[in-house]
């Protein structure tokens, strides 16, 4: 993963209704899967062989070495990869051809959190048809239960991103900060930091809604739960308000840098101090180490503050899972290219190239625990991070339409730090926000 998948996806919606199944071709020949119920993996492997056209969207830079290998592989297969913008951009894109019927990708990289609303519209396929259920274990829990809806599997996990704790070890040294261990050190922390110095703060946080849904979700709060088309939304639970409680402390008390993620001022913020730690996923070293070059060998990463003292546990913070689109004439081929790209060679080859696994392989290899990053002072951080992500909290759910919740989320909750009336209300603003979206879509809301 790289920093055009971190910023705060807040595009324009998707309308579930131009997402519609709809018909749609690649750009080569017939469908190559045999009309069978499970296409078998010497199936796949004959489809790899004989070989055949394949278009891929997706932005994630480490993919343009895999195809590469993989034409080296099977010289048979031509894959023409095209990014299509990212994030929402190629979401947008994604709708628009669905729509017309034409330029459908065979297969499409997709977010976990927009991944069930691609998946409700049809738009992409079930592969427990090429017997994707054998690959239980083959990832770790978060990403793997992010492509499930029900028993079905909508896409294969391409990285994860484990929430943890990076921070600035210079700054923490120099105010006598000791690593929190638990949110309430961490609150305490912020509080000493900015009485200190008035113009450091513990993190920024400006509202995201990425962060928020990640924070709850740690926190024990399933505010969504979504059986097919009827869905429920409550904000009021016990763990979305042992968040805000926490949190709307901070805001009220000035203790978070108003600074938008991802902006010159954020990374200004991270390179001199000012910003001095940060709760995000796993993908998060190659950007500190291209963005915040100045802060080399400040920066460390710890386990994820806990709501108890001796907890373990976590949450995923951004992924994204390839997909095979409904409208592919090429799905056999298109899910060996998966396959490949997933958990075979290119699974090693993405690794390798700076992304955070997704695989149980490659996250609890010797090699990936053991390597140490020059830039967090030689610390061997995998090793904090793959425990992370063992430790994500089962049973979250995102909206159906999280995509067009995500788009509104400023608009209600976002005010909440801006003195607009409290982050529990804002988020009551969101569910019906949200409640109306879906009811206009057709969906039953509880």
């Amino acid at each position: 993963m790289r920093m055009t998948r971190r910023r705060a996806l807040l595009g324009a919606a998707m309308s579930l209704t131009l997402l519609a199944a709809g018909c749609g071709s690649s750009d080569d020949g017939t469908d190559s899967t045999p009309a069978k119920t499970t296409v078998s993996d010497a199936d796949v492997e004959a489809a790899l062989q004989a070989g055949g056209n394949l278009t891929v969207w997706a932005w994630e830079p480490t993919l343009t070495k895999v195809v590469a290998d993989f034409q080296i592989k099977y010289p048979k297969v031509k894959v023409n990869l095209i990014k299509n913008g990212s994030g929402n951009d190629q979401y947008t894109a994604l709708q628009n051809a669905i729509k017309a019927g034409t330029g459908v990708p065979d297969v499409a990289q997709i977010e976990y959190y927009a991944l069930s609303q691609f998946a409700l519209s049809k738009a992409v396929t079930d592969l427990n048809t090429f017997g994707a259920k054998s690959l239980d274990g083959t990832f770790t829990p978060g990403p793997w239960s992010s492509v499930h809806a029900g028993d079905k599997i909508y896409g294969l996990p391409m990285d994860s991103g484990p929430m943890a704790l990076f921070y600035n070890k210079e700054v923490f040294d120099k105010y006598g900060i000791a690593i929190p261990k638990t949110w309430e050190e961490y609150a305490a922390a912020a509080a000493k930091l900015h009485q200190a110095n008035p113009k450091a703060w513990i993190t920024s946080d400006s509202g995201d809604a990425g962060f928020t849904t990640s924070m709850i979700w740690q926190a024990g709060g399933r505010p969504y739960k979504v059986d097919g088309t009827t869905v429920s939304i409550n904000f009021a639970d016990p763990g979305t308000q042992k968040w805000t409680g926490l949190w709307q402390g901070l805001i009220d008390k000035k203790l978070l840098a108003p600074i938008p993620g991802w902006s010159d001022a954020w990374y200004k913020g991270l390179g001199d101090g000012t910003i001095a730690s940060l709760v995000i996923g796993a993908w998060m070293p190659p950007n500190l180490e291209s963005g915040v070059k100045a802060a080399s060998g400040k920066w460390r990463v710890a386990p994820m503050p806990q709501w108890a003292a001796g907890e373990k546990v976590t949450s995923e913070n951004g992924g994204s899972s390839l997909a095979v689109t409904e409208a592919s004439q090429n799905k056999t081929l298109a899910y060996g290219f998966m396959k490949y790209a997933t958990v075979a060679e290119g699974a090693q080859s993405r690794t390798d190239e700076g992304a955070f696994p997704a695989t149980t392989a490659q996250i609890n290899a010797d090699a990936f625990k053991n390597k140490e990053f020059p830039y967090l002072g030689g610390q061997k951080a995998n090793e904090v991070l793959a425990e992370a992500a063992a430790n994500v909290a089962p049973g979250w759910s995102y909206l159906p339409f999280q995509v067009f919740a995500n788009s509104v989320y400023n608009d209600s909750v976002g005010k909440a730090y801006t003195g607009g009336g409290t982050l529990q209300d804002g988020l009551k603003g969101w569910q019906d926000a949200s409640t109306k979206y879906g009811q206009e879509q057709g969906f039953t809301i509880q």
